[in-house]
């Protein structure tokens, strides 16, 4: 069994190693692998669900996630209460246990052949990824389903927005929510971007290396996906070759607006 596991715990943070403790411990053969994102960044979240789930890997994978800001209800919380646990196959065979929570689920939604809750406490512990969610994790991957609850359809789900930050990689390129299919540009169209506050000129590209040394470009990224229905999905990308996208804009966060627009 691989398990991607994938939470807002921080870099570094010991959370994960408690966390991959308890599912050894449920799952004594797994190889587990860690993905934090940033705090309370539901978008982030669903958008690795989905790069990781919907590409190919080993025959066997878990994707076991914990993004909670328990913002469904702004009221006190009783007992740590939070959002609930959910279930989801895709059409690989691959298993995604988490919580359903702003947009952990938006990017697969449409793929997902079942999407079911969890019949499991939505309290008990404020930190519920390692006292409450293991054993159910555990329980679906070895093929015990007495835990699934009620069909969630795809209309209880928020759609991705088309126009944020999805990611900011290591070499400082902005991945972004905005499809490559929504872009309809001439090649080399010379393009102003917006990000937060910062502006930039960029250029529209088909390929982030087909532009010269210093130059921004705005072309589809390396991210992205094959629907089920066989249909290619890649996500616009902000890069700047010889340097870093993100610095030049002020260092934006995951989550904030992206906009364009042609100019001649």
């Amino acid at each position: 069994m691989f398990i991607n596991l994938i939470g807002d715990y921080g870099n570094g943070d010991p959370a994960f190693a408690e966390v991959m403790q308890r599912l050894s411990q449920k799952l004594p053969e797994a190889q587990i692998h860690c993905l934090s994102v940033p705090p309370f960044s539901t978008l982030a979240t669903g958008f690795w669900i989905a790069q990781l789930g919907l590409n190919p890997g080993v025959p066997k994978r878990l994707i076991y996630h914990n993004c909670a800001p328990r913002q469904d209800n702004p009221e006190a919380r009783t007992d740590n209460e939070g959002e609930g646990l959910t279930y989801v196959k895709l059409p690989n065979e691959v298993i995604i246990v988490g919580v359903l929570a702003g947009y952990t689920l938006s990017f697969i939604k449409q793929e997902a052949l079942q999407i079911n809750s969890v019949r499991v406490s939505r309290g008990g512990s404020q930190f519920r990824s390692r006292d409450v969610f293991p054993q159910a994790a555990a329980a679906i991957v070895s093929g015990d389903y007495s835990l699934l609850g009620e069909e969630i359809t795809p209309s209880q789900i928020p759609d991705p927005p088309t126009d944020r930050i999805a990611w900011i990689d290591g070499y400082g390129n902005i991945k972004t929510t905005i499809p490559a299919s929504n872009v309809d540009l001439p090649l080399s169209t010379k393009v102003v971007v917006r990000v937060g506050d910062a502006v930039s000129d960029a250029i529209y590209s088909d390929g982030s290396f087909r532009v010269p040394e210093g130059t921004l470009a705005f072309a589809p990224g390396s991210s992205g996906w094959q629907t089920k229905n066989g249909q290619k999905v890649t996500w616009m990308e902000l890069f700047l070759r010889g340097g870093n996208a993100w610095e030049r804009f002020g260092k934006p966060k995951v989550n904030q607006r992206v906009t364009y627009s042609g100019r001649s």
